[in-house]
């Protein structure tokens, strides 16, 4: 019967719960909470996220994939530390982790860097988890996960090694990937299913071609200012110390745009109104988008997110 929620009463009550707790730990910590539009101009540019957009009176606007650039223009115009917890949609996301339309948690820490954001990711995570499901705590660096699960160095392998590799591990693949789809297929089929159920696995400094929105750390090798949190296999959240750099966010835009062009992907204009931002200047803060479904998911003990949603993508 689809006219029917996925999620029982329980679990609807649950989640209403949970958003409350969310809410009372950023007022315990003097996190002020802030609305900003989920349509816009721009869209992500990167290639691994598809944007909805709809076609509007007064042009096409976006359907946000996250609300990170228009926080970042807030953080840029004196806001400080902030939070928001927003619908947010992708296309072509839909399964048993997946909907096209879910909820996101997203803030900043002005001064912070991305260590000490783990530490309040932990410290949010164990606050709501009011039945002590979530176990024992992990700091791995990418390329340790990497080397310890698949057997490969994050920073030195090339593309045929990791191809390899990924072949004597089982993994069946048509075609060519490059460097980063191949880490990121190991990671995702090999690595990630190894973690420990129920522990919290942060993986933090990640090769700097993954930089995303980070800034990356010179060294030998250089590492992006990143992390990701796992409960058990199940990907919660993705932080980093925040690239302030309006030149270098304008060539990662321009690198993005290329890359889509080059698989056919639809084009979507870079923000401009961040670049500008960031030209004015951005504080020195760390920020993290963390999935609230799949926390409930993992809270609640459930294995698929239509259990946690009232209405999902089949019943919408």
């Amino acid at each position: 019967m689809s006219w029917r929620p996925g999620a029982p009463p329980a679990l609807l009550h649950r989640r209403a719960r949970l958003l409350s707790d969310l809410r009372a730990f950023f007022a315990r910590h003097g996190v002020l909470e802030v609305e900003t539009p989920y349509l816009s101009a721009a869209g992500t540019t990167d290639p691994q996220v598809g944007s909805l957009s709809l076609d509007l009176p007064g042009g096409r606007r976006f359907l946000h994939t996250s609300p990170e650039f228009p926080m970042k223009r807030l953080l840029a115009a004196g806001v400080g530390d902030c939070y928001q917890m927003a619908r947010v949609f992708r296309a072509d996301e839909a399964g048993r982790h997946h909907n096209p339309e879910f909820t996101l948690l997203e803030w900043y820490r002005v001064g912070l860097d991305h260590h000490r954001l783990m530490d309040e990711v932990e410290a949010l995570v164990r606050a709501v988890d009011h039945e002590g499901r979530a176990g024992e705590t992990r700091r791995l660096t990418y390329a340790q996960a990497l080397a310890d699960h698949a057997g490969v160095d994050a920073h030195g392998d090339d593309a045929p090694a990791l191809a390899r590799r990924a072949r004597d591990l089982g993994l069946a693949v048509e075609g060519e990937l490059d460097r980063d789809a191949w880490l990121d297929l190991l990671l995702s089929t090999v690595v990630c299913p190894a973690f420990p159920p129920g522990a919290l696995t942060f993986l933090y400094d990640y090769p700097a071609s993954q930089a995303a929105l980070a800034r990356i750390r010179p060294g030998d090798p250089p590492v992006a200012e990143r992390f990701e949190l796992y409960w058990g296999p199940l990907e919660l959240a993705n932080g980093f110390h925040e690239l302030g750099d309006a030149a270098e966010q304008r060539r990662r835009f321009a690198a993005e745009r290329t890359v889509r062009a080059r698989r056919g992907l639809a084009d979507v204009p870079m923000d401009t109104h961040l670049l500008q931002a960031l030209e004015a200047g951005l504080p020195d803060c760390a920020g993290v988008a963390l999935g609230v479904d799949r926390l409930l998911m993992a809270l609640s003990g459930e294995d698929d997110i239509r259990r946690v949603l009232a209405f999902d993508a089949g019943r919408a």
